[in-house]
């Protein structure tokens, strides 16, 4: 949090209570308790003024990750990163963030992307595929382990 003394702003004390500056003072005096604006510095880098709504607690959030098989319901801060739910999903289904493509609302995000900066909310739904490409070198790995292990048998490679 950045705390930044700011002037006050009010409107022309001509329009408000015809002309009279004591209602007009009056309602300037009462901005954020005396004056002092707290700001904020939000993950997309804009300074604005902090809210006042619910404290220094970050929101927590409920996001429904589908796999092909499975659901996994997943409770995780709203300001974290994609990369950071990846690496919770990770203990769940044993699949590296590396091999990780998720999506949400038909496009895959970067690690880096932020889950309220791109509008996830409470119970919604994402998409984690395991990567293609990976999912063959595993695969071709795993070929060539069995080949190695077993001299008689005959490999084609294409």
């Amino acid at each position: 949090m950045i705390k930044l003394r700011s002037k006050r702003f009010c409107r022309s004390s001509s329009k408000l209570n015809n002309g009279s500056s004591v209602g007009a003072r009056k309602g300037c005096d009462n901005v954020s308790g005396g004056g002092e604006i707290k700001w904020e510095l939000r993950p997309g880098g804009m300074l604005v003024q902090k809210r006042e709504d619910g404290g220094s607690e970050a929101e927590v959030i409920t996001v429904r990750v589908s796999t092909v098989s499975k659901w996994h319901d997943i409770s995780i801060e709203a300001t974290s990163t994609f990369g950071e739910l990846k690496m919770i999903l990770s203990l769940v289904t044993n699949l590296e963030p590396r091999e990780q493509r998720l999506l949400y609302r038909g496009k895959e995000r970067e690690d880096s992307d932020y889950l309220h900066m791109v509008g996830v909310k409470d119970m919604d739904k994402m998409l984690m595929l395991e990567d293609p490409a990976i999912k063959e070198r595993k695969l071709m790995a795993l070929r060539r382990n069995q080949a190695i292990g077993n001299p008689n048998c005959r490999t084609i490679s294409v």
